[in-house]
């Protein structure tokens, strides 16, 4: 998986397409330890292994629903057979770092004095947080105290499209903080 820089909920990972194009279902595997059986997306589990789906292709996608119209081949001959992860994905993250440099660009930009005092909070958490954790906490709950109070009046004016849009973030995500920001929005 692959965390976005400031594209809140755009996480992203390597999606994989078998022969036909088709999109596979997640991979079940019986570990035989009573009825519960796993199911994995990762896409070296679509091997061709065991009665499993054969992927041929990969490509990025995204938590929000995007998949990415380049798709890579697989070599299964470079496959690392007890460690896949090893493979190289750096194309598709490329196309998925690509997807939420456009969603950042979308989003409405911090203005600069405010951007500079965000980082200068950061920076002194950082200092302060291993030699001085309470005080770190401190400074946490004092932020979240003006969120709590501005959050839920800022976003009532605006559908959670534009909100989301706005903030460069998935609805999905974006439903989550305005939980934090309004009870009675959701």
């Amino acid at each position: 998986m692959w965390e976005p820089d400031g594209a809140e909920g755009h996480v992203g990972k390597v999606g994989v397409l078998l022969e036909d194009g088709t999109v596979p279902g997640p991979v079940y595997i019986d570990i035989g330890s009573g009825s519960y059986v796993p199911s994995f997306t990762d896409w070296w589990y679509y091997d061709g292994v065991h009665r499993r789906p054969l992927a041929d292709r990969m490509r990025a996608v995204c938590a929000c629903g995007w998949q990415c119209e380049t798709t890579y081949p697989i070599d299964r001959k470079r496959v690392p057979r007890r460690e896949p992860y090893l493979y190289d994905t750096s194309a598709p993250e490329k196309d998925w770092e690509d997807h939420t440099r456009r969603i950042n660009a979308a989003a409405v930009p911090l203005p600069e004095d405010v951007a500079r005092l965000i980082s200068r909070i950061r920076e002194r958490l950082d200092d302060i947080e291993d030699t001085d954790p309470l005080t770190a906490l401190r400074i946490v709950g004092a932020l979240d105290a003006v969120v709590e109070s501005d959050g839920p009046y800022v976003t009532r004016a605006h559908t959670d499209e534009e909100i989301a849009t706005a903030l460069g973030s998935t609805e999905k995500a974006l439903a989550a903080r305005l939980r934090r920001y309004d009870n009675t929005r959701y």
